[in-house]
């Protein structure tokens, strides 16, 4: 049977009923890569010494895995091979990923609204006053002993708004590009693409610069009580996040430049867009939460 709605461009003929690929070895060499890359970094925060040299190497073999995979993809998109129910299956799935996203990040938010909302005032009220007379129970204290080095908290001025404004400027240039790109105008697709691109790039510019004036000059680290953990948790996952979000989208403009995509037929465009989005707004809850509240 053969599908009446083609997903591939017409330009590569029909598409079958739902394509099945061949059995492929890169799941496999997914798995092994990335146990390497965490037993590297498991060794790593452990202080051997061979760490560090086994996580990078584990980092550069997925790199290779992921380039290899995802590039046969493109060519079974390219050639013709995905019909509208494959389509159907990568938005479906584009959906979940992003949905463990959601669950990921809200575990992180979660731990931050029991310890601010239920541990921290359970810490400071009557009854433990006897075991912890000095404790303070207001959002950016040491802990209740005393055992941790004094820190400033991190403000929402200027960097994390001049962040905000990037973020929400890049969605807005995303939004343009795909625009374009239903319109047909690739000239302009690119242009407004690398635009999101460079505005990313310039986050996480501000980002790296924060976190230097957090270390230096607030002694805010990683180790400053469970406001300096949920601090560098969430917005270093973030960070990590609007970096993979501006390769993925870098991909895209490489493959646009390539002649790839067509105004009616650009799922890979629409689910690293779809990232992009849900990055931006992650960093609005953060924004409100970490800095402000």
């Amino acid at each position: 049977m053969s599908s009446q709605h083609v997903s591939a461009p017409a330009k590569h003929g029909n598409a079958p009923y739902y394509f099945i690929p061949e059995p492929s070895r890169w799941p496999v060499m997914a798995g092994a890569s990335l146990l390497v890359t965490m037993a590297g970094a498991s060794a790593w925060v452990n202080g051997i010494a061979w760490g560090p040299y086994v996580n990078i190497l584990g980092i550069l073999a997925v790199l290779v895995v992921l380039y290899k995979w995802f590039g046969e993809s493109i060519k079974e998109s390219e050639s013709g091979l995905y019909s509208a129910r494959i389509d159907t299956s990568y938005r479906w799935a584009m959906s979940w990923f992003i949905f463990s996203e959601v669950m990921f990040f809200a575990g992180f938010f979660g731990a931050l609204f029991y310890a601010r909302a239920i541990t921290m005032p359970w810490l400071g009220d009557l009854d433990h006053k006897i075991l912890w007379p000095d404790f303070a129970a207001s959002w950016g204290n040491a802990g209740p002993a005393g055992t941790i080095e004094g820190f400033r908290t991190m403000g929402p001025f200027p960097i994390p708004t001049i962040n905000t404004a990037l973020l929400l400027l890049s969605g807005v240039t995303l939004t343009i590009s795909h625009h374009a790109l239903r319109a047909g105008h690739r000239g302009k697709t690119a242009f407004w693409l690398f635009a999101t691109i460079l505005l990313g790039a310039i986050f996480m510019g501000f980002q790296a610069y924060e976190y230097i004036h957090a270390y230096e000059e607030l002694n805010l680290k990683l180790t400053s009580g469970i406001y300096g953990s949920t601090f560098f948790m969430l917005t270093g996952f973030h960070g990590f996040h609007v970096t993979l979000g501006a390769i993925m989208l870098s991909v895209i403009l490489y493959r646009l430049l390539k002649g790839h995509f067509t105004p009616d037929h650009h799922f890979g465009f629409e689910g690293a867009a779809w990232y992009w989005h849900f990055v931006d707004v992650v960093w609005l809850g953060l924004y409100v939460v970490v800095y402000w509240l």
